[in-house]
């Protein structure tokens, strides 16, 4: 009977150390985030997106092509601003893509010099602009990647890795416009 009860008592412990293990966490969480809140961080007037084709000025051919879709994809998954026409648009974003690599990661074992695994790189100059009046709200540097096993030739590596690369830096740019600071 003792034993039953010292295993009531201790279970008793265990049970409200938990409560207030669960209430500190909850203090400190809203405490923590007393200062967020949600919506977007855009200045007043900012509801929609121009998205010119970005300009490419590597030398892989059609690099921009796949970067531009990717961003206009990843403006409407996000929605805070919608996409529109030059003419209507509250702002825009100018992309000149400048970096286009390709990095070894891992290498055979036996051949130190023949890679197995790669890092696409792609880095951009990204510019957002009010357009009624053209002042510039950012400007940043922005680098997406992604990472490929090198299968059968590097060109059909490439074209396989390049959506998840594009998807990368779309996020990136779309973040860094949603969340204008």
């Amino acid at each position: 009977m003792r034993m039953i009860t010292n295993s009531i008592r201790r279970l008793d412990a265990t049970v409200r150390l938990g409560i207030i293990s669960a209430a500190f966490c909850a203090a400190a969480t809203l405490t923590g985030c007393s200062s967020y809140y949600l919506g977007s961080t855009l200045p007043p007037g900012i509801q929609s997106v121009h998205v010119p084709t970005f300009v490419n000025e590597t030398k892989e051919p059609q690099l921009e092509t796949q970067t531009t879709r990717a961003t206009v994809q990843e403006f409407q998954r996000d929605g805070t601003l919608a996409i529109a026409g030059a003419d209507t648009a509250d702002s825009r974003v100018e992309v000149r893509l400048t970096r286009f690599d390709l990095v070894p990661l891992r290498f055979e074992r036996d051949q130190e010099r023949t890679a197995q695994e790669y890092r696409m790189i792609i880095g951009a100059d990204v510019v957002f602009f009010r357009t009624s009046t053209d002042e510039v709200l950012v400007r940043r540097r922005v680098v997406g990647d992604a990472d490929f096993d090198f299968l059968g030739d590097m060109a059909s590596s490439k074209l396989r890795t390049l959506p998840e690369a594009s998807r990368d830096l779309a996020h990136k740019i779309v973040q860094l416009m949603v969340e204008y600071w």
